[in-house]
């Protein structure tokens, strides 16, 4: 059985403050919570239906405590409009950050990225490409957000995700000869540009794209052509897909 308390404190992890205090978040859905069960990742409480637990048969040290409990409560304590068997409360990782992280390899950065929604699939998309650590800057949207991590379809638990000062990190990126890129609209044709297999690249602000003083960091500023010729197309792309295509690209060149 499921007590209000425990369904009060799942509903608080709705909120940042609240997440950031207990250090938890929350993992909704059975696909979800099955893949939070075999990462790395310390599950604090599994709750589930009869039916979540008979069908994966999983043992008693999955998670620090376990309720079997009903539909009925599953609906109560989820965040969802149509919960599914499962719910989970895993702790907050502490990944370590150092530059030389991304001396070899091909990151992300973003800039103000504020949509929750956006953030985990650009977390997917990194996670899809092999990429490990995606930097954050320190007012982009929470990636233990609940929409976010829904978003992501697990891949939250494969990438580090790092908030830092961003301009502090591409000073230091530019003294260690690391490339830095960005994504602008007047920028070079990423399909012609040249390209390296490490680096970092600069997303920014759904709205606004990358700020002026990031800008300034910024080494080579790409973009991507749109080819609706001769006609009116969309004039921007939203950043989640502007990612997918720029990782692809950045990946095509090296595979």
């Amino acid at each position: 059985m499921l007590s209000k308390n425990k369904i009060k404190f799942i509903q608080s992890l709705n909120r940042k403050k609240t997440r950031e205090k207990e250090g938890v978040f929350l993992v909704e859905g059975n696909k979800l919570v099955l893949e939070a069960i075999a990462s790395p990742f310390r599950v604090r409480l599994l709750i589930g239906t009869a039916k979540f637990f008979e069908s994966h048969q999983l043992s008693s040290n999955v998670a620090d405590e376990q309720i079997e409990c009903t539909s009925d409560e599953i609906r109560k304590a989820s965040l969802q409009q149509a919960p599914q068997q499962a719910i989970a409360v895993v702790e907050m990782p502490s990944p370590q950050f150092s530059l030389t992280q991304l001396n070899e390899e091909f990151s992300l950065a973003l800039d103000f990225i504020q949509d929750p929604g956006n953030l985990g699939t650009i977390i997917r998309i990194a996670d899809w490409f092999g990429i490990r650590n995606l930097i954050c800057s320190t007012n982009t949207a929470d990636c233990f957000n609940p929409k976010v991590i829904q978003s992501s379809m697990g891949a939250i638990f494969r990438v580090q995700v790092h908030y830092l000062d961003l301009e502090k990190l591409l000073i230091e990126a530019k003294q260690s000869q690391l490339p830095v890129y960005g994504t602008f609209l007047e920028g070079e044709n990423i399909y012609t540009s040249e390209l390296t297999p490490h680096g970092i690249l600069i997303l920014g602000n759904e709205g606004n794209g990358i700020s002026p003083e990031v800008e300034k960091l910024v080494q080579q500023k790409l973009h991507i052509p749109s080819f609706a010729l001769g006609t009116e197309g969309s004039e921007s792309l939203n950043v989640a897909s502007a990612a997918s295509i720029c990782c692809s690209e950045f990946k095509r060149r090296t595979y």
